[in-house]
Protein backbone atom coordinates (compact mmCIF):
# COMPACT_ATOMS: atom_id res chain seq x y z
CA UNK A 1 0.00 0.00 0.00
CA UNK A 2 1.18 3.46 -0.82
CA UNK A 3 0.83 5.97 1.95
CA UNK A 4 0.16 9.58 1.18
CA UNK A 5 3.17 11.73 2.07
CA UNK A 6 2.16 14.89 3.95
CA UNK A 7 2.99 18.29 2.49
CA UNK A 8 5.93 20.19 3.96
CA UNK A 9 4.69 23.36 5.71
CA UNK A 10 5.48 26.55 3.76
CA UNK A 11 7.50 28.00 6.65
CA UNK A 12 10.06 25.21 6.12
CA UNK A 13 10.33 25.71 2.36
CA UNK A 14 10.52 29.52 2.24
CA UNK A 15 14.11 30.56 1.35
CA UNK A 16 13.68 34.22 2.33
CA UNK A 17 14.49 33.86 6.07
CA UNK A 18 17.55 31.75 5.31
CA UNK A 19 18.84 34.28 2.78
CA UNK A 20 18.20 37.22 5.09
CA UNK A 21 19.67 35.69 8.24
CA UNK A 22 22.64 34.20 6.43
CA UNK A 23 23.49 37.47 4.70
CA UNK A 24 23.09 39.40 7.95
CA UNK A 25 25.43 37.02 9.77
CA UNK A 26 28.06 37.34 7.01
CA UNK A 27 27.73 41.11 7.21
CA UNK A 28 28.27 41.06 10.98
CA UNK A 29 31.27 38.72 10.58
CA UNK A 30 32.75 40.99 7.91
CA UNK A 31 32.35 44.05 10.11
CA UNK A 32 33.92 42.29 13.12
CA UNK A 33 36.86 41.06 11.03
CA UNK A 34 37.35 44.48 9.45
CA UNK A 35 37.23 46.35 12.77
CA UNK A 36 39.52 43.92 14.60
CA UNK A 37 42.51 45.05 12.53
CA UNK A 38 45.47 42.83 11.72
CA UNK A 39 44.45 40.00 14.04
CA UNK A 40 41.81 38.56 11.67
CA UNK A 41 43.05 40.09 8.42
CA UNK A 42 43.47 36.68 6.75
CA UNK A 43 39.71 36.04 7.14
CA UNK A 44 38.59 39.12 5.22
CA UNK A 45 38.41 37.30 1.86
CA UNK A 46 36.32 34.53 3.43
CA UNK A 47 33.84 37.04 4.83
CA UNK A 48 33.65 38.96 1.57
CA UNK A 49 33.02 35.73 -0.36
CA UNK A 50 30.28 34.86 2.13
CA UNK A 51 28.62 38.18 1.32
CA UNK A 52 29.08 37.55 -2.41
CA UNK A 53 27.50 34.09 -2.20
CA UNK A 54 24.58 35.52 -0.23
CA UNK A 55 24.10 38.19 -2.87
CA UNK A 56 24.27 35.58 -5.63
CA UNK A 57 21.70 33.38 -3.86
CA UNK A 58 19.36 36.32 -3.34
CA UNK A 59 19.71 37.33 -7.00
CA UNK A 60 18.93 33.81 -8.22
CA UNK A 61 15.92 33.63 -5.90
CA UNK A 62 14.56 36.98 -7.14
CA UNK A 63 15.03 36.01 -10.80
CA UNK A 64 13.26 32.68 -10.25
CA UNK A 65 10.42 34.34 -8.33
CA UNK A 66 9.95 36.93 -11.07
CA UNK A 67 9.83 34.17 -13.68
CA UNK A 68 7.34 32.17 -11.63
CA UNK A 69 5.07 35.19 -11.24
CA UNK A 70 5.22 35.88 -14.98
CA UNK A 71 4.41 32.25 -15.70
CA UNK A 72 7.65 31.35 -17.50
CA UNK A 73 7.85 27.70 -18.51
CA UNK A 74 11.24 27.00 -16.88
CA UNK A 75 10.64 28.83 -13.61
CA UNK A 76 10.26 27.10 -10.28
CA UNK A 77 6.83 26.91 -8.72
CA UNK A 78 5.76 27.94 -5.26
CA UNK A 79 8.01 30.98 -4.86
Amino acid sequence: MTQKVPEIPPRFTDPRPVLAIGSALWLVATLVVWVSGDRWESLRPVCLMGLAVGLLGTTIFLIQRRGARRGDKGAQTGL
